[in-house]
């Protein structure tokens, strides 16, 4: 059994695993209710903190500032009852913490701006210097700070799925393969042919194809399996992808 199938029976099996992961059932992490709950409400913040702190860039806060308002914010939202209100019924992750974030920024500025550098928890884990070069080569165009936030929440998640997928051909002993091939993911082109790569791998041409077919539809697996960790049903998912490209364009 190949690698793609291997993972691919591992996803139908997680399909039951949905209700267990999606945004609206990690609210439970806020009612104190679940401890995995807890633990996948700290995973989504900690995949996808960078968005907010471009969005809070984007507003005209400082580094030091934006880096201390994240901190500040997320500490309030891993407080029990943060959640208490919020209706699992519907939405997306995503936009609820968007949300959640702007009425942090209008109602507790003063509050958070005197947790001092250094005075407050540490909640996620912040590079400073690569946090920073990451913005300094954001797009520099008149995006308002929520298209940026939506552009940047796209690449984390495309991001997200790809480490996911080197991490599944790591741990196959076949980290070269993913090397080799993950430029057929986005489009771009490789710079060679499928044989002249075939050759390097020790791979026929014809098995080349298959390789590249199968990579790209447990790629698709993974985002599919990502997004669904962001919104209310999978009914919701082709939805959430047709929204995130368009954020790309």
């Amino acid at each position: 059994m190949s690698l793609t199938e291997q993972h691919s029976q591992q996803t139908t099996a997680k399909e039951g695993w949905f209700r267990m992961t999606h945004w609206s059932v990690v609210v439970l992490a806020g009612q104190g209710q679940s401890a995995p709950a807890d633990a996948a409400l700290a995973k989504l913040c900690q995949t996808y903190w960078y968005p907010l702190y471009v969005f809070v860039r984007r507003q005209g806060h400082s580094q030091e500032d934006a880096q201390d308002l994240v901190q500040a914010f997320f500490a309030r939202v891993l407080e029990k009852n943060y959640f208490k209100d919020a209706d699992r019924d519907k939405g997306k992750f995503r936009s609820f913490l968007l949300i959640a974030l702007k009425r942090f920024l209008a109602n507790e500025w003063d509050r958070a701006n005197r947790l001092k550098r250094g005075g407050g928890q540490t909640i996620i884990s912040l590079d400073e210097e690569r946090t920073e070069a990451g913005y300094a080569v954001e797009p520099v165009d008149e995006a308002s700070p929520e298209k940026a936030f939506e552009r940047r929440w796209a690449l984390t998640l495309l991001d997200q799925v790809l480490k996911q997928l080197e991490a599944e051909f790591a741990d196959a002993g076949k980290t070269a393969i993913f090397a080799e091939l993950k430029a057929f993911l986005s489009g771009e082109s490789s710079g060679s042919t499928y044989a002249e790569i075939g050759k390097r791998l020790g791979m026929s041409e014809a098995n080349m194809k298959v390789t590249v077919h199968r990579l790209r539809q447990r790629y698709r697996e993974l985002l599919r399996l990502e997004i669904a960790n962001t919104v209310d049903s999978p009914e919701a998912i082709d939805v959430e992808i047709r929204h995130l490209f368009a954020a790309l364009d």
